[in-house]
């Protein structure tokens, strides 16, 4: 990732999706950044501040949580006292065309 690279890592990447792995101890902030689309899942318990601009909120998550996260731009700050552990999948574009081969479920 070209922002914040102390605290994420590209763990796979392809055409369709690129995956990152974000670590961060107690204290830690990151710069603004932004995310495409994205689905997040926690893989430790931690306790965040979101700023956004002006705004900001406070978030406290459990580990086990996968959720949707829209687009987005903001700086994160480790407000608790574990580290942070997060997997998100990011979402790029793309104009492919639907398979016409196996399907994995119901017509």
């Amino acid at each position: 990732m070209e922002s914040n690279p102390d605290h994420y890592a590209v763990v796979f990447e392809n055409d369709r999706v690129r995956v990152l792995e974000y670590t961060d101890h107690p204290g830690d902030r990151t710069t603004p950044h932004t995310h495409p689309d994205s689905v997040m899942h926690t893989l430790s318990s931690f306790r965040r501040r979101l700023h956004s601009g002006d705004l900001h909120r406070d978030v406290e998550m459990p580990a086990g949580l996968t959720g949707w996260l829209p687009a987005q731009e903001h700086a994160g700050e480790n407000i608790g006292d574990s580290p942070t552990h997060v997997l998100f999948v990011e979402l790029k574009d793309s104009q492919a065309t639907p398979s016409t081969g196996v399907r994995l479920g119901p017509e």
